[in-house]
This record gives C-alpha cells, structure tokens and sequence, in this order.
C-alpha cells in the first residue's frame, strides 16, 4: 500500500450583484466541469497568495481577500494514489485586470451564475457547500 499523499490548495470566490464566477475546467477523468479557480500552494506561497494567484491565472482579474470562506477537506485516487486535500477558499472581488484568463489551456469557459444557476452545474460537493454559504450572505 502506498503512502497517502497530502496537497494543500486555496481558491477564491468572486461574488458580486448577486453572482458567482465560475470557470469550466477538466477533471481527473477528462470531464467538463464547472467550478471555482483553486490550485495548488507553491513552495513559500501562503493559502492568500495562491488564492489571489489561482484567480488572476484562471479568470485574468486581479481580485482582494474580503473574507475567508471555508476549508474543504476531501480524499480521492489520483492514479494508484490515495490523496488527502484540503482547499482554503476565500471570497475575493475585483480590483483590476482584464478578464482573460491566463491559462486558456486549462480554462475551457467562463461565466456568471447565480447560485441557483451553479448549483445545478456544479458537481463538487464542496462548491456547493460554499454556494450554500453565499445564500447566506
């Protein structure tokens, strides 16, 4: 048995008038999914700076931390390994950029929803705990 590898990745929630950004990316197993930006920590990089990052890289809009959101925890198998993740999210707005995002290889679409609009495209259940969160607010 292998050991279980641990990933520690933050995200960021834009949420404004109402609507959340989400992008359409590919999962593990090569399905279209829409989500929230999130990505890996890189070495040094505090959960905000990788969040701050994650959204600028996938959306092309510089955004600021208004308020840390959750903390998801889910385990899942990426080829013969087991991985334990855990993904920071914090909810950010924008203050800047230009809306294209950075990595048009990975980010297949993006659009504007309301939760209700997310919630019936969003397969992951912690993107639905943070929609049920936004409801909320």
């Amino acid at each position: 048995m292998s050991e279980i590898q641990k990933e520690h990745s933050a995200g960021g929630v834009v949420f404004e008038d109402g609507r959340v950004l989400a992008i359409k990316m590919r999962n593990l197993k090569g399905e279209e999914v829409w989500t929230f930006p999130k990505g890996h920590l890189d070495p040094g990089e505090t959960a905000e700076q990788a969040a701050l990052r994650e959204v600028l890289e996938e959306t092309g809009w510089e955004t600021e931390i208004l308020s840390d959101l959750c903390t998801a925890r889910y385990s899942f198998v990426r080829g013969c390994a087991e991985v334990d993740k855990d993904v920071r999210w914090f909810l950010v707005k924008r203050v800047g950029g230009d809306g294209i995002p950075k990595t048009p290889d990975e980010v297949l679409d993006m659009r504007w929803m309301t939760p209700e609009e997310a919630e019936r495209e969003m397969p992951y259940p912690s993107d639905l705990e943070i929609l049920d969160l936004l409801k909320k607010m």
